[in-house]
């Protein structure tokens, strides 16, 4: 898990500049009206929609614009949210995998979009199944290391259900089974931890290497996917060596 420690940490940082442009509010208020739609407005009965809320929160959402997003999506404010859930694969430059989560109310513009944005920064937008067999969903929850107690914290964790525990200097990182993230995510904060998020992502099986220039190539293809207004999430197989870290920290 320690190259998926990496990529958060350079998705976090990116997230500090996304917020100041609204992408973060925006993608976030997608997801609690998907969410909505999908299994009601009860936070206390929907686990998506409750961890959609959390992470809402986590990053400061004002509580009307939460109100708002569960109203559209359970159409208290006109219609229901009619957006389609999509996953889009292909190929980034050096052969590196890709997986694209996307919502959208225009299938035909935002797979237009996506399919220009791969061919623009040299990679290929793929057909269905040619890369998710890389990648396994798991339930990912971070906690802040400072003030944690690290060996109580992993016991509390994997008795709650959890897979892993990796200890970074600032962050913690708890994976789950994908069907198991709103039951620990629940049972850490009982315990008195503070959950900084908690989501569900793909992490590759294997990893691809690439050079300075491919990886440099690669980063510029994921920051143009996430710019995107319809797309939520990215995941690459990329290793996350010392190399194409410090590429990274360069951009």
């Amino acid at each position: 898990m320690a190259g998926h420690s990496k990529w958060s940490k350079i998705k976090r940082q990116k997230a500090v500049v996304d917020a100041a442009k609204g992408k973060v509010f925006t993608k976030i208020i997608r997801e609690i009206t998907i969410a909505a739609r999908e299994g009601g407005g009860d936070p206390t009965t929907n686990a998506r929609l409750s961890i959609a809320i959390d992470n809402a929160k986590s990053s400061n959402m004002p509580k009307d614009n939460i109100d708002r997003a569960i109203k559209k999506g359970i159409g208290e404010q006109g219609n229901a949210s009619s957006y389609a859930e999509i996953i889009y694969e292909g190929y980034g430059p050096g052969g590196v995998a890709y997986l694209v989560e996307a919502s959208t109310d225009n299938v035909n513009r935002t797979v237009g979009e996506i399919r220009h944005i791969f061919s623009k920064q040299g990679g290929n937008l793929g057909t269905s199944g040619s890369v998710a067999y890389l990648f396994d969903q798991k339930g990912i929850i971070t906690i802040a290391a400072g003030g944690s107690d690290i060996d109580a914290l992993i016991l509390d964790a994997i008795e709650a259900g959890a897979e892993d525990v990796d200890a970074g200097e600032e962050m913690i990182e708890v994976t789950t089974a994908r069907s198991d993230l709103y039951a620990v995510r629940q049972a850490l904060e009982a315990a008195g931890y503070k959950i900084l998020t908690a989501e569900l992502l793909r992490i590759p099986s294997t990893a691809v290497q690439v050079d300075a220039d491919a990886a440099m190539a690669n980063f510029k293809l994921m920051e143009k996917l996430e710019d995107d207004d319809d797309v939520g999430n990215v995941f690459s197989n990329m290793d996350l060596n010392e190399e194409t870290i410090a590429v990274a920290e360069r951009m």
